[in-house]
């Protein structure tokens, strides 16, 4: 009689006799066709119940490794090709993910929100009422473009507070930039030939290379993306921010944005896709208007998330087609899922509808601003004579230049031997050409004020031995 000691081994008792008679199956102790013990006679074999041993053989009938005949009995299966068994061994790949652990005393790079500024209780409340009275709304799938509530306050929300005039149909709702950019591709075209802004955001150029797409790079100046640098590369479709332009922190001029509609203008085929990723943070004065809304042509292509005005782990973002495309989306790419989740959705439909966005924003942008104030203060008394602050009053980082004959590549090693991570202008260079010019990048939004001083003043042994 076959037999096994369930009494020693954790977990289910049925799921455990289903994985040792498995086994045996695998390892040729049960041989194909050999009839198994009756579910009474091994229950009692086994000192288990009789619904034990049923629901072990219903699982290993619905895969395939037994069979039943009426008033017969039950068999093992005859498998082909069926692997001789294998210890399972607990799996480590040790893969090299580039992300390990670093001892990290200072951190100048890095632009998480701080947790302490998300508005947890109004999110909460919110969804505790969401799910309390609105429980069909949560339960009915999204369209593929978002819910219809969402894409109407993403509209009002752009009408108030970026002067833009949009219809709800036009918006696209998505999990992350990254997944809209492969939307993208798929309504524009994988033939097509694109170009990003150099220096400029390095994921963005890895995302299309990784869709098979060509990509070209036009440098920037002073007053953002070279027009004449985007004509050399014979680009259909151009990336760019133009109101904070990352890593320089640029804003492109009027002059400019026009120049770029006109290129966009002489072709059919061509676009801008615009990414304004941080633009509710232009600290004086009102946020400059996007090109979208001074676009005649439908030629531009607006993108934005919520990532910076909530939290980078929100992971909800969304695309303004213009008309004609969105009508192509519906026509090719509707049959998508959207990524975001139902609830996540309403709960942001209702924070944007009743206000809380708008009041969250300008909380926010009194508290950088403060917060900003404090941190030039402190780097001007630091390194005062031995470092110039590049910034235009938006966005959430600005640029430290260095007054120093040491290269990039040297400073930020000095500067992580003694716990401190920064990082260049030059690293996010993607020609592979660029020359020293000392600027690092200072994300202030999560900064550690209590240590910054301390930083400040390593930075500072290290100018001063050079």
């Amino acid at each position: 009689m076959l037999t096994y000691n369930l009494m020693e081994i954790e977990g289910s008792l049925y799921e455990n006799l289903y994985r040792l008679i498995k086994e045996d199956i695998y390892s040729g102790k049960l041989k194909p066709n050999e009839k198994m013990p009756s579910k009474r006679m091994f229950a009692t074999n086994l000192g288990v119940s009789t619904i034990t041993v049923e629901n072990a053989y219903e699982q290993l009938i619905s895969e395939g490794y037994i069979y039943s005949k009426p008033k017969v009995g039950y068999f093992v299966s005859e498998i082909s090709n069926i692997p001789k068994a294998k210890t399972q061994e607990k799996i480590s790949l040790n893969i090299d993910t580039g992300n390990k652990e670093e001892d990290i005393f200072f951190d100048f790079s890095t632009n998480r929100i701080d947790a302490e500024n998300f508005p947890f209780s109004i999110w909460a409340k919110i969804l505790r009422d969401l799910i309390s009275n609105h429980e069909s709304d949560l339960m009915e799938m999204s369209p593929s473009t978002g819910i219809r509530k969402l894409r109407e306050a993403i509209a009002e929300h752009l009408y108030s507070f970026r002067g833009m005039s949009v219809d709800p149909d036009q918006i696209i709702v998505g999990a992350g930039t990254e997944y809209l950019y492969g939307l993208l591709i798929k309504l524009l075209g994988k033939d097509r030939l694109y170009c990003v802004e150099n220096p400029g955001y390095k994921k963005l150029f890895d995302i299309y290379k990784s869709y098979g797409v060509k990509c070209r790079l036009a440098n920037v100046d002073s007053d953002g993306l070279m027009v004449s640098e985007l004509r050399k590369t014979g680009a259909e479709i151009a990336h760019t921010s133009p109101n904070h332009h990352f890593p320089t922190g640029i804003s492109m001029p009027i002059k400019r944005r026009y120049e770029l509609l006109a290129w966009a203008g002489e072709k059919e085929e061509r676009y801008i896709i615009e990414d304004d990723y941080d633009s509710e943070f232009r600290l004086n004065g009102k946020p400059i208007a996007p090109l979208q809304s001074i676009d005649e042509n439908e030629k531009v292509i607006y993108m934005n998330t919520f990532s910076k005005t909530l939290a980078s782990t929100i992971r909800i973002s969304y695309m303004v087609l213009p008309p004609h495309l969105a009508k192509q989306y519906f026509e090719k790419l509707s049959f998508y899922s959207c990524t975001v989740s139902t609830f996540e959705q309403h709960t942001l439909a209702t924070f944007i509808r009743e206000g809380y966005l708008e009041k969250h924003i300008n909380r926010m942008r009194l508290y950088y601003g403060k917060k900003r104030a404090r941190v030039l203060e402190l780097l001007k008394s630091t390194l005062d004579g031995e470092c110039r602050v590049i910034e235009n009053d938006s966005g959430l980082h600005f640029l430290m230049e260095l007054k120093t004959d040491l290269s990039d590549e040297v400073i930020k090693e000095k500067l992580r031997k003694k716990g401190i991570k920064i990082v260049a202008v030059t690293d996010y260079d993607m020609s592979g050409k660029a020359k020293d010019n000392h600027r690092f990048i200072l994300n202030y939004t999560n900064i550690d004020e209590g240590k910054l001083a301390e930083a400040l003043n390593i930075v500072k042994q290290i100018m001063d031995n050079a």
